[in-house]
């Protein structure tokens, strides 16, 4: 039986309502989701509803029970949080006691995003110092999503300006910009394809041979293609190989193409 469960039978051999269980302490909405097991008492509200009920807190837990003494500090800055309210919820946040296992990953996340949301608020508002002061005090590391956070407070720090060399601490582009490439290129944009793919940072990959070849071979660049189509062949051989056929017949090297138009039948 679940904490909630206990919770619920508990009260219903007392013959309390909801509302008469919840008195001033919580609202008869929190009670109902302990009780389905939408949330988790406060270590504080369990004691509370135990006392109500003339019942030890050893009752509603077992050894699988995981509680948190944060649950409240946490429910009303994540309230904060969705309502934009930055400022508030990085307050509440401040009355976080850890360490917590249970809520210690989301408090650190949840106080990167706010920090995060309050910068770009500030860069805005031109209150460059105090950006600057939260950016220069956010740690990503150890929490969820730590490269896209990091990224995001980069290009904060970027809209500040100054002479800081941030790039070099920017995550690759490379995947997007192929991504992007390989969509310009479906759309018949071979030219903004080339583009793209030509701002990677690393264009040895047989994925960026493949795709670049693909826009050579749209501008009729068919020996340019044709070096790219050998860099992917082996790892994209139903791709490349087709097409390094048609390259070869271009260029009237018939035995290459012919010796492609066999590896096919294989």
């Amino acid at each position: 039986m679940t904490l909630g469960e206990k919770l619920r039978q508990a009260r219903q051999e007392a013959n309390l309502s909801q509302q008469a269980l919840c008195g001033g302490e919580i609202t008869r909405n929190m009670l109902s989701r302990i009780e389905n097991g939408a949330a988790q008492p406060s270590m504080k509200t369990l004691r509370y509803l135990a006392d109500r009920l003339g019942k030890p807190m050893s009752f509603f837990l077992d050894e699988q029970t995981v509680v948190s003494a944060n649950q409240e500090v946490m429910e009303s800055a994540r309230r904060f949080y969705d309502a934009g309210q930055y400022a508030q919820a990085l307050e509440t946040l401040g009355g976080y006691c850890g360490p917590d296992p249970v809520c210690d990953r989301e408090k650190a996340l949840l106080t990167v995003l706010t920090r995060l949301a309050l910068a770009e608020q500030a860069v805005d508002e031109h209150r460059e110092r105090y950006a600057r002061e939260l950016l220069e005090h956010t740690d990503t590391r150890g929490v969820y999503c730590a490269d896209a956070l990091n990224r995001q407070r980069i290009l904060l720090l970027g809209r500040l300006g100054g002479n800081e060399r941030l790039c070099a601490q920017l995550p690759s582009l490379d995947e997007e910009l192929m991504l992007r490439g390989a969509e310009a290129i479906r759309d018949g944009d071979s030219r903004r394809g080339a583009h793209l793919l030509e701002a990677a940072q690393h264009r040895d990959s047989p994925k960026w041979m493949l795709l670049r070849g693909e826009t050579y071979l749209a501008e009729g660049a068919y020996e340019n293609a044709a070096r790219c189509f050998r860099q992917a062949e082996e790892t994209y051989p139903e791709e490349a190989i087709p097409r390094l056929e048609s390259c070869y017949r271009e260029l009237g090297d018939y035995k290459r193409a012919y010796l492609y138009a066999c590896k096919q039948k294989k």
